[in-house]
């Protein structure tokens, strides 16, 4: 997606060998326009997959599932990283690693939000090392749902993170795809 790799070559900052940065307009500050245009080409890329829900981790994640499920016309549902008091005991729970803030975290979804054989549709901010998208495959696992595809803003191609999607014979996407970083620049696969 053209308009996405322009702006992480305009503003993402590349953060020694593994970490870009892209807090202007994903991570901390959103870019609605952006987003919108996001959402659209997941639901292109997603269109004719029958997805019931989306699924997404907070709190990065949620932005990019809610532009495409407003054009697939389906719910998100987002994992919490902590429950809140209201959540009954009744939760899907996965320990997910962030390599970002180096913490594990419990990612917690209400059973009463995933049923057994819906398609689901995993969206989120990054793909890199996989821990986000292991967490929710074991979630939806043991929902019993059938996860049709996920799609990722940025994939750092050079992680291992497809490598968990493939192994599964889950359907990727990725609309910008960077191969490495060099010299302090992103380079894009091609």
């Amino acid at each position: 997606m053209k308009m996405l790799e322009n702006r992480i070559i305009a503003e993402g900052r590349v953060l020694g060998e593994d970490i870009l940065k892209v807090d202007s307009f994903l991570n901390h500050q959103i870019d609605p326009v952006l987003m919108q245009a996001i959402g659209r080409e997941i639901a292109r890329l997603f269109d004719h997959d029958r997805i019931d829900k989306i699924v997404t981790v907070e709190t990065s994640g949620i932005a990019p599932a809610v532009f495409a499920a407003a054009e697939l016309g389906v719910p998100v549902v987002f994992a919490k990283k902590k429950a809140a008091i209201t959540m009954t005991d009744e939760n899907y729970v996965a320990d997910v690693y962030s390599f970002t803030k180096k913490e594990t975290n419990h990612i917690i979804i209400d059973k009463k939000f995933l049923n057994a054989a819906e398609r689901i549709l995993l969206v989120d901010d990054f793909l890199a090392n996989g821990q986000a998208v292991n967490g929710l495959l074991e979630i939806t696992d043991a929902a019993g749902a059938n996860v049709v595809g996920a799609a990722v803003v940025i994939e750092k191609a050079f992680q291992p993170g497809h490598e968990i999607l493939e192994q599964r014979g889950i359907r990727l996407e990725s609309l910008a795809k960077i191969s490495d970083f060099k010299d302090g620049q992103v380079v894009f696969a091609k």
